[in-house]
């Protein structure tokens, strides 16, 4: 009998464990056309202004096929960045990312600069994030919420590998997942994020490669993702 109730007790807090896991996508915003179009073809970012949101979307449909339809979605976007393209394309970006979220049932968050990232991000349940993606630029020592927005090839906003230890580990499930998208982040970052988080974070040993998502593929990497 004792046996049987342990079991019992243990099957439910799993289950509560379970109920209470969220997904949590963070997604940076797009640079200006008007100063991508002065730099060289090559190097030209965000000729769409969806890359980040698009590629989220498509993780998004990923989490539900592996933890289920219902599996709660927490979104979280750099606002700045898409009133300010939309602005430039005459497009109502945001309003765009809000109907998204209320389609798939997500929780949209809004932030504005590293400050507020860091509160949307410890405001979460103790051990409830099951897995964390990051979409948007990044270079090794960050990830960049801004990049070529508000100036031409230059990030205003970002979360350094310095700000990390500002983040709540206790907000992370214990065997929690978490992946940067962005280019480069495993050649530093991923691993000042272990020694902050106790969590690796799977990150690219090189850029990554958005011209995927127009076939419904996550970006690529060209060089590995590593740990």
């Amino acid at each position: 009998m004792m046996r049987f109730l342990r079991c019992l007790t243990l099957a439910w807090l799993l289950l509560a464990a379970w109920s209470r896991a969220e997904h949590v996508i963070v997604t940076g915003g797009p640079a200006l056309r008007k100063w991508e179009n002065l730099r060289i073809v090559p190097d030209q970012h965000d000729r769409w202004w969806a890359n980040f949101v698009r590629a989220s979307t498509l993780r998004m449909d990923e989490i539900r096929r592996i933890y289920g339809p219902d599996a709660p979605l927490v979104w979280v976007v750099y606002q700045p960045g898409y009133q300010t393209r939309g602005r430039e394309d005459g497009k109502p970006y945001t309003t765009w990312i809000t109907e998204v979220a209320a389609a798939r049932h997500a929780t949209l968050i809004w932030f504005n600069n590293t400050e507020r990232f860091i509160q949307a991000l410890n405001s979460r349940p103790h051990g409830s994030i099951q897995t964390f993606d990051f979409f948007g630029h990044s270079n090794r020592f960050a990830f960049m919420f801004d990049y070529g927005n508000e100036i031409m090839a230059v990030s205003v906003s970002w979360l350094h590998e310095r700000d990390l230890p500002r983040i709540k580990a206790s907000i992370f499930a214990r065997n929690a997942y978490c992946k940067s998208w962005g280019c480069h982040t495993a050649e530093s970052m991923s691993a000042v994020w272990k020694r902050a988080l106790g969590l690796p974070l799977e990150g690219a040993k090189g850029p990554t490669d958005y011209t995927v998502i127009s076939y419904g593929r996550l970006p690529e990497v060209h060089g590995r993702w590593a740990r």
